[in-house]
């Protein structure tokens, strides 16, 4: 084992030792034990397909956990829906790169091919996946090499500064706002006639935190327009101090997100991250 994978495991450990001690202190996101809880939760929400078409949210769900927790039970439900094999595989941003993801039908042993911008530290070669590393908005590709493409919360980092969390690599500190536009054009390239394109990105009122972006109306219609699909569909989930909830499209236009790293857009509701997501569909 790689010595950073062999660190990481170390830290899991600690956090798993001390989440009693998290919830004693009422949950603070990111604080040690926050990723315990997390990953238990999203497993639960998966295994028990709470995140269903139409269909409300459990009361309090998710209540203090960023938007994972809604992300990825939207994505199983929509790939249990594939009426069969995923066919081939791509996972652009390695959101999906975690045992605990992985492990889980229809993902496990399928055809997948996970692509981000430089190596991390979690590494599941040895189960048959493949790693590529570059940018989304030229890859190496032939047209229609994927069946199935995958990103999540990944587009709102296209062409920002990528230097504070995924490359040492000065070129990739952009401030290119519609950088993720190219990228859905190179996705529909790829994505075979007919196949399915799942996004998710953070949603509401327009802002920079230089690394990522809130995506809004505009930046969506334009996301779509890219991608050109024949059909697509969208929906909209918001986070409040009682948890994620569905939500319309008018009722998530102005919300916001907390940046973690630098602390700007703190509020008193433990939100993790964004308050709101956009989940699309789109089909080739």
């Amino acid at each position: 084992m790689h010595v950073d994978a062999l660190l990481l495991r170390f830290k899991e450990i600690a956090d798993a030792l001390a989440s009693p001690f998290y919830i004693l202190r009422g949950r603070p996101p990111w604080s040690l034990g926050y990723y315990t809880t997390k990953k238990a939760a999203i497993k639960d929400a998966i295994d028990n397909m709470v995140v269903r078409p139409g269909r409300p949210l459990p009361d309090s769900f998710g209540v203090a956990i960023d938007e994972r927790i809604v992300e990825y039970p939207w994505l199983f439900d929509r790939l249990r829906d594939s009426n069969g094999s995923l066919g081939r595989v791509l996972d652009a941003g390695s959101t999906l790169n975690y045992d605990f993801i992985l492990d889980r039908d229809p993902l496990r042993n399928c055809d997948l091919t996970i692509m981000t911008l430089a190596p991390e530290k979690r590494c599941y070669w040895y189960r048959g996946y493949s790693y590529v590393f570059g940018d989304f908005r030229q890859t190496r590709f032939k047209d229609a090499s994927f069946d199935t493409i995958m990103s999540i919360s990944t587009l709102e980092h296209v062409g920002l500064d990528n230097t504070l969390l995924y490359t040492d690599d000065q070129q990739k500190s952009e401030k290119n706002k519609h950088g993720f536009v190219d990228a859905m054009r190179e996705f529909k390239r790829i994505l075979a006639p007919g196949g399915r394109c799942l996004i998710t990105v953070p949603y509401g009122k327009y802002e920079n935190f230089n690394w990522f972006q809130i995506f809004d109306k505009e930046m969506i219609q334009l996301l779509i327009e890219a991608f050109s699909p024949s059909s697509f569909d969208l929906e909209f989930f918001e986070y409040t101090k009682s948890g994620w909830q569905r939500a319309s499209e008018g009722q998530v236009v102005n919300a916001t997100a907390f940046d973690p790293h630098s602390g700007r857009g703190r509020l008193d509701d433990r939100a993790g991250c964004a308050r709101a997501v956009a989940c699309i569909q789109l089909i080739g």
